[in-house]
């Protein structure tokens, strides 16, 4: 495959890859060949700077996908147009507060979520449920236990921050559901990943990645033949925008701060002070997508030109809305639509590669018009920005509110332990890889002494997630990447 700018492949693709459907048909590009395709170095420069691939541009110039807020029926490789239509604003008049019994809301939930479940799942024989141990799994694992008894329960420890274990494990065995653990190991994650690449249709960076690699790995290793994911939620619940982030998003002016900075004693030990200094070099938007990321001018170091540019413009097709929404809330949301190709995707993709099935039951038609016509704005969001409080008295009527419920950590992956035991192997793919990346040497020899800190050793996780597909895809020599694959199979 080409990695040249202005080379394209010989095939035009369009790929629906919208999780409110049964199925996502990657079947077009099972038949790709060297010559069919031609790899979008802008979308790699997308990767590095957001950990996604701006929609409706897919890692190949000649593939687009059908994300969210885009008509299917419009040509994704001429000018497709963008619009999302959940938004609170554009809401009809929903009931006011107090003017629904709670109990009917409750149980409609139920039955919807339920109808959920059973229709998305139907095609599988053995299920597993990734639980997190948070809103929305627990609120899953409820409706899971009257309609998928026969579901498995699967919590990943993913670091030292995280407190949910307990919490998921309690909720299983409440609700009567077998319940599996699986300990972070990176270097186990990470091969697991290489092994699987080969058969990934297309390539996200998202910061959970490699946990899910490992996790579907996992299940199929223990007879599992499909995947139950319970994101999707947000997007229609609303996301309130706390203090926070926005100050975060205030703090972020676009400045290209000197990289000499990140280098002093005192700033590259700190990841708070790493991580105000790289806000400041974003703009207001880029802020509110997550992790820590490669700068404008650090992605054009890597490449040797400036490409940080062309990715920016790819934020044109969502200016319109961005610029109409009433609400900090509001562009939360259409963020969530935009960085769909990363937490959704991601699961879409490692799914192909392990050949297992997979469910997204809140991104079910029926559910969400239900949730954004007739549930009341406060039981969407309620008073000091509190989130899904529909969701929340969901839970509380099985359980007592949970502490994670309380204090929400996230999906992680122990990204000091991923550099410190594979710095060697993502080295020589670099090396491998000059041709395209000729930057990427430099930067890891630079920052191979300060990977102890998370924001440096995030930087190194998307270098370890690009440069091995990259090397797949281009037939390019890469012996480490073969031993790995031929270890784990």
């Amino acid at each position: 495959m080409e990695l040249e700018s202005g080379a394209s492949g010989r095939l035009n693709v369009q790929i629906d890859t919208s999780p409110y459907q049964s199925e996502v048909d990657f079947s077009q590009l099972d038949s790709f060949q060297g010559s069919d395709a031609s790899v979008d170095p802008v979308s790699i420069a997308d990767l590095l700077r957001t950990t996604f691939v701006y929609p409706p541009h897919s890692v190949y110039r000649n593939v687009k996908v059908v994300a969210t807020g885009f008509d299917p029926t419009q040509d994704m490789h001429g000018s497709p147009q963008y619009h999302y239509e959940y938004q609170s604003a554009m809401a009809p008049s929903r009931p006011p507060s107090g003017t629904v019994d709670e109990n009917a809301l409750l149980e409609t939930y139920h039955r919807l979520l339920c109808d959920s479940i059973a229709r998305s799942t139907a095609n599988m024989h053995a299920p597993w449920l990734f639980q997190s141990g948070g809103k929305d799994s627990t609120s899953m694992a409820i409706a899971l236990a009257e309609t998928r008894p026969d579901a498995t329960c699967l919590t990943y420890l993913g670091g030292r921050e995280e407190n949910e274990m307990a919490s998921a494990r309690f909720v299983a065995k409440q609700l009567g559901l077998r319940h599996e653990s699986l300990v972070c190991d990176p270097g186990r994650a990470y091969d697991r990943y290489l092994a699987m690449l080969p058969r990934m249709p297309l390539l996200t960076a998202d910061f959970a990645a490699l946990s899910y690699a490992d996790l579907a790995t996992e299940v199929r290793e223990r007879g599992g033949d499909g995947i139950i994911d319970g994101i999707g939620a947000d997007e229609y619940f609303g996301t309130p925008v706390h203090s926070r982030e926005r100050l975060l998003a205030m703090l972020a002016r676009g400045i290209r701060v000197p990289q000499s900075l990140f280098k002093s004693s005192l700033i590259s030990r700190s990841f708070k002070l790493c991580f105000v200094l790289s806000t400041l070099q974003m703009d207001s938007f880029e802020r509110y997508l997550p992790g820590s990321r490669f700068s404008d001018a650090e992605v054009d170091e890597l490449f040797g030109w400036d490409i940080s540019a062309s990715s920016r413009q790819r934020m044109q097709p969502f200016r319109a809305d961005l610029e109409a929404a009433p609400s900090k809330e509001a562009i939360r949301r259409i963020s969530l639509t935009i960085v769909e190709s990363a937490h959704l995707c991601k699961g879409m993709y490692t799914a192909k590669a392990m050949d297992l099935k997979l469910a997204y039951p809140y991104c079910d038609e029926s559910l969400r018009d239900w949730v954004f016509h007739h549930v009341p704005d406060d039981e969407l969001i309620g008073p000091g920005g509190v989130n899904k409080v529909l969701m929340r008295k969901y839970i509380a009527r099985r359980f007592k509110e949970l502490p994670y419920v309380q204090s929400k950590g996230c999906f992680r992956f122990d990204l000091r332990g991923l550099a410190s035991k594979r710095f060697d192997q993502v080295y020589a793919f670099a090396e491998q890889a000059r041709a395209v990346m000729p930057g990427a040497t430099k930067w890891l020899e630079s920052h191979r002494d300060r990977l102890g800190n998370k924001y440096f050793a995030s930087k190194f996780y998307l270098l370890a997630i690009t440069l091995p597909w990259l090397l797949n895809r281009m037939h390019t020599p890469h012996s480490v990447l073969a031993e790995t694959a031929e270890r784990m199979t």
